[in-house]
């Protein structure tokens, strides 16, 4: 899905509580994180529910990530936040305007002020990646 299509989606959708339902369904949809990456090393810290990344820089160049976490709506909010950056370079990743896009969707708007700190701390990680892969 792109980042286009993504937006349509929640412009499509009425209410917050369908598009809380939405996001879960995303995060239902997450490419599966091995049990044995869910350790401190790919912990996102900041996170008031535990959410793991883990990178892998591709022939390409390009960073792929996967990630998971123990909270049904973050897992969800992991989702949009690979759709928006899995498989960019990293100079696209550090030059994407992220909160654009978060506010396209409402996601800055209608997160509690904890989840919102968790968003950022999964982008400053990914942002991080992508200084040292």
């Amino acid at each position: 899905m792109t980042i286009e299509e993504l937006i349509e989606n929640f412009e499509f959708l009425d209410s917050w509580e369908d598009k809380y339902k939405y996001i879960i369904e995303l995060g239902e949809k997450l490419e599966v994180l091995p049990e044995h990456l869910h350790t401190q090393e790919w912990q996102v810290k900041g996170c008031q529910s535990q959410v793991w990344l883990v990178p892998h820089k591709q022939n390409d160049g390009t960073i792929h990530f996967i990630g998971d976490s123990d909270a049904m709506i973050v897992k969800g909010l992991i989702a949009i936040v690979l759709m928006i950056y899995n498989n960019l370079t990293s100079d696209e990743i550090k030059k994407l305007a992220i909160n654009d896009i978060f506010a396209s969707i409402g996601l800055q708007e209608h997160l509690s002020p904890s989840r919102r700190n968790g968003l950022e701390a999964m982008v400053e990680k990914i942002k991080h990646y992508a200084d040292v892969l």
